[in-house]
């Protein structure tokens, strides 16, 4: 009877969780969708603790006790603008806790009900070995990312020669060792295949350079959604196989959503090499170009006389922790009648939405941030695009230039509006190395200096 109510409320786990998914699809939904999941969540745990067999409440409490504090206190100091290396240190434990679990079923076979140690099933070795694998390669990848992200590792993309050739005869030879382990079931094969699957998770990761994280932690997020997939098969849980497939797959089809966004594809992001900081790149010669320098109080006369201003936000938005007073400066400009409306280009930021997730904590309305596809043909009949810390992404270079790097992307068509106002430090290139040759067009006057500052004395000049 107890194993017939265990499924029912795995299954109403497994729907809350797919509803939870569906919710997230749209900022309107979100938070819906988010208390579906934490609903989902508690039914799973709870179940789990009441019906499956456990050895000590004390010590699992304890352990939730500890987890739940470290959480609280970093959800209530964490910033916005860190969220994607937290999103990297998360998907780290998750395959950190694949790995664990794969360990303790292999050494104590009796209390997954997989056998005794030396006779494990063959079929249980070869989840158990995947999990590991998959979980190994999450748990370095994304340490490797938060570094990245952190700036604590440079966010250049490190190559060298034979580099692919090199990686793919460390997968061949984890293969290998999957084989034997399965047909030995070899304690020392076991740490082998965890050790070179760690070493394999940073090779995989040091060739992707800053412009491409925001398709590294939705890959990331992909391969924790499977190592927990991994995880449940080797628990019989079919809760956590279903949780992990759904992770598994949504991040999958997100990295594509993402990779289609830069014009790139999976296999060129994980293999290639694009995307390097901005203080190591070659600036092109810029001797011979004309660009139109103005201040805040230019910028709030040109604002507060048009009728219609596109937002532009970039990843020096989120640097700069500028969504308040830009938030503030639409305020201001709506109330005088002027329509304002936000562009979100699919790669901004540095992880997947990571500029919606700034204007949502900045109470930007929702209905006022559109994406590329909902927005770009309105530039034409735009008078301002304001544009604050974005450059690959307005970049027209993507369109004119077919020897650019970043030729094909999509981009917003910033450059089609009546006048484009760009808050930016300097005249440096963005992580793709490419001089943007909009800040040269006659139509762009550029606002040099912090995007925070900047905006908070435009709001002053607007009062």
């Amino acid at each position: 009877m107890s194993s017939s109510i265990v499924s029912i409320l795995y299954l109403i786990s497994a729907l809350l969780f797919i509803f939870s998914l569906r919710g997230l699809s749209h900022p309107d939904s979100s938070r819906v969708g988010n208390i579906l999941g934490i609903i989902g969540m508690v039914i799973a745990i709870i179940t789990t603790l009441i019906f499956k067999n456990v050895l000590s409440y004390t010590e699992i409490g304890i352990a939730v006790l500890i987890g739940g504090f470290i959480g609280t206190i970093i959800a209530l100091k964490i910033e916005m603008t860190a969220l994607p290396q937290l999103i990297a240190a998360f998907h780290s434990l998750v395959g950190l806790a694949a790995v664990s679990v794969a360990a303790a079923a292999f050494y104590d076979p009796e209390s997954f009900n997989i056998g005794n140690i030396g006779t494990i099933p063959k079929s249980s070795l070869v989840e158990m070995s995947i999990g590991t694998f998959i979980g190994a390669i999450t748990f370095s990848g994304s340490i490797l990312a938060f570094g990245k992200l952190q700036g604590t590792v440079s966010g250049n993309p490190i190559v060298f020669k034979l580099q692919h050739l090199f990686n793919a005869l460390i997968f061949l030879f984890i293969i290998i060792l999957i084989v034997f382990f399965v047909l030995t079931q070899s304690p020392s094969i076991f740490w082998a295949i965890v050790i070179i699957s760690i070493l394999l998770g940073f090779l995989v990761v040091i060739p992707i350079g800053g412009a491409d994280m925001p398709v590294v932690i939705s890959m990331l997020n992909s391969y924790s959604g499977w190592a927990a997939c991994g995880i449940g098969f080797t628990l019989s849980n079919n809760l956590l196989i279903i949780t992990g497939a759904l992770v598994g797959s949504s991040g999958a089809i997100l990295s594509y959503i993402m990779s289609k966004g830069m014009n790139r594809s999976i296999l060129s992001v994980v293999l290639g090499g694009f995307g390097g900081e901005q203080t190591n790149v070659k600036v092109s010669d810029q001797s011979d170009k004309i660009v139109k320098q103005g201040n805040a109080e230019d910028a709030a006369y040109i604002l507060k006389n048009a009728d219609s201003v596109i937002i532009i936000p970039g990843y020096g938005m989120a640097v700069a922790q500028a969504q308040h007073a830009l938030r503030e400066m639409g305020d201001i400009l709506k109330k005088s009648g002027i329509s304002v409306r936000y562009a979100i280009h699919p790669v901004a930021g540095r992880m997947p939405g990571h500029m919606n997730v700034l204007l949502a904590e900045a109470n930007v309305p929702y209905e006022e941030v559109l994406e590329l596809d909902e927005i770009n043909h309105d530039f034409p009949m735009t008078e301002v695009s304001f544009v604050i810390g974005a450059n690959d992404i307005t970049n027209p270079a993507a369109k004119t230039d077919e020897t650019s790097p970043i030729y094909g992307m999509p981009i917003l068509d910033v450059e089609k509006s009546g006048t484009v106002l760009f808050i930016k430090r300097s005249l440096a290139t963005g992580y793709s190395g490419v001089d943007n040759e909009l800040f040269y067009r006659d139509n762009t006057t550029m606002l040099f200096g912090d995007a925070k500052k900047m905006c908070e004395n435009i709001v002053k000049a607007l009062s």
